[in-house]
């Protein structure tokens, strides 16, 4: 079978299908930044993935398909980081790992995201997407307020409306802040970092 491991240990042999739906989704976050998502089309994507229209189609029915696939790519990444900073146990270096984990990816994927934001509420997909992200932060962010001794609960000063506030706060933050340099991130994430330290009762 094709994928499986032979008796020696090799790696399995990745897919055809599986190289070309990575090369379609590597040239549309290029293309993401050469021209825009409006500007892009379908043929673009097709030719520098180096397969034809036709061949496209067989893996999306359309530039906002693409478009969700690779947004769906994207948050993947940061579905694993908010599981990993709702586990890790003491709350400051969970905060501080949280933050320059976002700083990275911002740093690597920060055009997805802000299409990601800009899309959501036009395309659905797109939008649960998001805010399915969006919720696992906040149940993250929650899990580490509330082992910081932040009481649970949804009023202004419990732990799941703060870590609300804090996940949008975030998220505009560094959509502004990825479209000028890696040196306004660390700057936003300095400051997020602190108004997150100080929400969880870690600085006075």
């Amino acid at each position: 079978m094709p994928g499986r491991p032979s008796a020696h240990g090799r790696r399995p042999t990745e897919r055809k299908g599986d190289v070309r739906e990575r090369a379609i989704l590597d040239t549309c976050e290029a293309l993401l930044a050469h021209k825009g998502y409006d500007a892009m089309t379908v043929g673009d994507v097709a030719q520098g993935a180096g397969i034809t229209r036709g061949a496209l189609y067989f893996y999306f029915g359309s530039k906002q398909e693409v478009v969700t696939a690779l947004v769906a790519r994207t948050v993947e990444h940061l579905w694993e980081r908010s599981r990993v900073t709702a586990q890790t146990e003491e709350p400051r270096p969970a905060i501080t790992a949280a933050m320059q984990r976002t700083v990275e990816l911002w740093s690597a994927h920060g055009l997805v995201m802000r299409t990601a934001i800009d899309l959501s509420l036009t395309v659905p997909e797109i939008g649960e997407l998001w805010n399915h992200t969006a919720d696992l932060f906040i149940a993250a962010i929650t899990a580490v307020l509330e082992r910081a001794g932040v009481q649970g609960g949804t009023a202004p000063d419990q732990a799941s409306a703060m870590a609300r506030a804090l996940c949008w706060m975030i998220e505009r933050t560094f959509y502004h802040a990825s479209q000028e340099s890696r040196e306004k991130l660390q700057e936003a994430s300095a400051t997020c970092e602190y108004i997150w330290l100080t929400s969880a009762r870690l600085i006075p």
